[in-house]
């Protein structure tokens, strides 16, 4: 059997474990690992010996993932697409084998603006993505999220509940290879200062930020929101400035905090993390059901702390 690459890996016990907290019924479960694993005999194996903490619910039975659930409490400083102090909307660009659908967001005015480049969750470019990427066009960045099923048609061409089997079934290197077209697409814009980059990204995407990180010595700054981290061994070649944010209830990820910390203080990098106590993996999303919006926002708030400390411009001596 063809051993899992890391993020099929991530998002198999992903689902295992929304099955264990009674999010998916066990045949929804099966059917988003088999996407993922391309096998249900493997599939089965993850839900061995697995069972719900508690009754399904009618709710919970075939519910949406977390980054697809409805929320009463949208973020506090959620931007409109309309918003008078920035320009946003859909962008596409060349790439390796195709052409790369993204989302632009970036202040008004020539600029140019530090780069912040966005990696979504494992639903695809939705709307919150666009949203997050609008925040930080507001904050002063010229922001590009990359929707990294484009060569299929785009995530809405996919479908949701297709994308996370997609996304396990593309190489990694891939993923790397669209943030480093998406980065020099914006080297070529007036009003993009591509020499100060940054990356965010989410559960998923928060893993394909330490990927980028580990393999694009241009990134300046790198702030991962709970996601799978790289091989230790290719610490070393991380040049940006990471913070990592982590939720508390979240052992699947944390598990991995003292070996990539201890890898990270090791060779000397620039490093820094949050944990949240008492909050859950995708607590950042407010369009999703473990939204912690006392944590989302002071993780945000440290997050544009960050950018602004290590994409500020360099002043002339």
């Amino acid at each position: 059997m063809q051993r899992m690459n890391l993020f099929q890996a991530y998002l198999a016990q992903e689902f295992a474990e929304d099955y264990q907290e009674g999010r998916l019924s066990r045949r929804d479960a099966l059917k988003l690992i088999g996407s993922v694993t391309g096998s249900l005999v493997l599939a089965e194996g993850f839900l061995a010996g697995c069972a719900p903490a508690a009754p399904l619910t009618a709710t919970a039975l075939g519910a949406p993932s977390a980054s697809e659930t409805s929320s009463s409490q949208p973020a506090a400083d959620t931007v409109p697409a309309d918003d008078a102090a920035i320009v946003a909307g859909p962008v596409r660009f060349a790439g390796e084998g195709g052409d790369l659908d993204a989302y632009l967001a970036r202040p008004k005015g020539e600029g140019p603006f530090a780069v912040v480049l966005v990696c979504h969750e494992n639903r695809g470019l939705t709307e919150h993505i666009r949203d997050v990427t609008r925040r930080l066009g507001k904050a002063g960045y010229v922001a590009l999220a990359i929707d990294l099923l484009s060569r299929l048609g785009g995530t809405d061409a996919v479908g949701s509940d297709n994308v996370p089997g997609v996304l396990g079934g593309m190489d990694p290197d891939q993923f790397v290879q669209d943030f480093v077209s998406g980065w020099r697409y914006l080297s070529s814009q007036p009003f993009a200062d591509a020499a100060r980059a940054g990356m965010v990204g989410f559960c998923f995407g928060g893993g394909v930020t330490w990927l980028v990180a580990t393999r694009m010595p241009e990134l300046k700054a790198a702030v991962p929101f709970y996601g799978p981290h790289p091989s230790l061994d290719a610490v070393a070649d991380i040049q940006a400035a990471v913070l990592a944010i982590y939720a508390g209830r979240d052992q699947r990820i944390n598990q991995g905090i003292p070996p990539i910390e201890a890898a990270m203080r090791q060779h000397g990098k620039t490093y820094e993390q949050v944990v949240y106590p008492e909050t859950d993996h995708a607590f950042h999303n407010d369009t999703g059901s473990r939204y912690n919006p006392e944590a989302a926002q002071d993780a945000w708030r440290r997050t544009l702390e960050w950018f602004a400390r290590y994409l500020a411009p360099v002043e002339a001596e």
